[in-house]
């Protein structure tokens, strides 16, 4: 006789285990909107503070600056109390730093800025060392990367809310004089207008860290399971040579690093290509940016649907064979973004955000499948990972600056940049499914 028998894919299927994990998603929503309320804001705050291009990605240096400085203190945190204290304590930093911007306002200087930024993701590196881990926990192994899969897919739900609030409540907002104008105020004039703009800037940012407190004390009070999540001896240097030394999750991280500077340089610069575009068409340069904005969107919006496609496709095709079908396809749109200085280019840089979709929550799920309790420090290398956010957003900005290059728009070059990160991230899903990286079995009726 025959039935079907599928395992479900959070714990046993009961409130119980479900109410945990709706909890633990909705920090994936709020790190989300941290995230891409924050890449508009190079943009914005180079226009406020009359900054280079280069100078305004500093915002990206702290921001994924702080995921990288806290990750291994954040697994020794969570190795030594539970996951749910990683997170809890991930939300409060998360709070704290949203606070500060009105300390940095008040200052009227950029710097007060970039500290607020860093204290907010050294939060935001705990929730994710946390949450990851303790989402994959949460149910069979079998069943732990299509898990993971359906909890990111409510990451790009609250980053589709924080561009949307970038567009609407600062962009919209900032006073429409261009960068060129500003140039020319004097000290009086622009002191006015950078503090109007900052007040308008922070504002969000405030709203947001209330949100936080509030989802800190729901899991506050929250039962949690504790699935694996013991106290154990650090042993820290032991792990860190017994994870390393297995070549998916070596390499897991290196094609982290390349991921996540892919998608931030994508979607940050994504402002910067269609400003050039629209501003060579006749618009004005804030026009030229809130249009840009709503390309971002519209990129985010399908990202958010692509993501649950493709945890839909995991149920039929190998994450590996998936993982390296759309990078391939992602370097594809890349040259497109590259050579093409038109409207089509534009269409190219949104369509990456469909192929960008799986790659995060896939290479995390391969490299730290089997880890154990292992997981814990295993997730921290993996979010250091997240530096590729820092390191090579300032680098595509030095390119822009350029204005011209190779007789080109240095704005379009730049993305050459993205294209080696995806031919990093293609050869990783090609070894993760030659190697037999990951465990995969079609859903499929069984005997009873």
């Amino acid at each position: 006789m025959k039935k079907n028998s599928k395992t479900p894919i959070i714990g046993d299927g009961t409130w119980a285990t479900i109410l945990p994990f709706i909890l633990i998603t909705s920090c994936f929503a709020l790190w989300g909107f941290a995230n891409d309320i924050t890449n508009p804001m190079v943009k914005a705050f180079s226009k406020i503070f009359r900054m280079s291009v280069t100078e305004g990605a500093l915002v990206q240096v702290a921001f994924y600056g702080g995921y990288f400085a806290m990750a291994f203190p954040a697994a020794i945190f969570i190795r030594k109390y539970s996951y749910k204290a990683g997170v809890m304590l991930g939300l409060g930093l998360y709070a704290l730093g949203a606070f500060l911007f009105f300390p940095a306002k008040l200052t009227g200087d950029y710097y007060p800025f970039l500290l607020a930024y860093f204290i907010l993701t050294c939060g935001l590196s705990f929730l994710e060392t946390s949450s990851n881990p303790y989402i994959l926990s949460m149910g069979s192994e079998e069943t732990a990367t299509r898990r993971l899969n359906l909890a990111q897919a409510f990451n790009p739900v609250g980053s589709l809310l924080g561009m949307y609030v970038a567009m609407n409540y600062i962009q919209n907002r900032l006073h429409p004089m261009d960068t060129a104008e500003r140039a020319l105020l004097g000290d009086a004039e622009f002191e006015a207008m950078r503090d109007a703009d900052l007040a308008t800037l922070i504002a969000p940012y405030l709203a947001i860290g209330l949100v936080t407190l509030a989802v800190l004390l729901l899991i506050r009070f929250a039962r949690m399971p504790r699935n694996n999540d013991q106290t154990h001896s650090l042993d820290l240097g032991p792990t860190l040579r017994r994870i390393f030394a297995i070549p998916r999750y070596r390499e897991g991280v290196i094609a982290q690093f390349f991921y996540v500077g892919a998608q931030i340089m994508c979607w940050t610069f994504i402002i910067q290509y269609g400003t050039r575009l629209f501003m060579a068409q006749g618009m004005e340069e804030q026009p030229a940016e809130v249009l840009s904005q709503q390309y971002n969107i519209a990129a985010m919006a399908i990202f958010c649907v692509s993501r649950f496609i493709c945890t839909f496709l995991l149920r039929y095709l190998n994450p590996g064979v998936l993982l390296r079908t759309l990078a391939i396809a992602a370097g594809l749109l890349t040259v497109g973004v590259i050579y093409l200085q038109d409207i089509w280019g534009m269409y190219c840089l949104v369509g990456v955000s469909a192929c960008m979709s799986l790659m995060f929550p896939t290479i995390y799920g391969i490299a730290l499948q089997g880890l154990g309790d292992d997981a814990k420090f295993g997730a921290a290398g993996l979010i250091m990972a997240i530096l590729g956010g820092s390191v090579l957003p300032p680098v595509q900005a030095a390119i822009i600056d350029m204005g011209e290059c190779f007789g080109m728009p240095a704005v379009n070059v730049s993305f050459v940049l993205p294209l080696i990160c995806f031919v990093a991230v293609t050869v990783y899903g090609h070894r993760a499914y030659r190697c037999g990286w990951v465990k995969f079995s079609k859903t499929s009726d069984k005997k009873a």
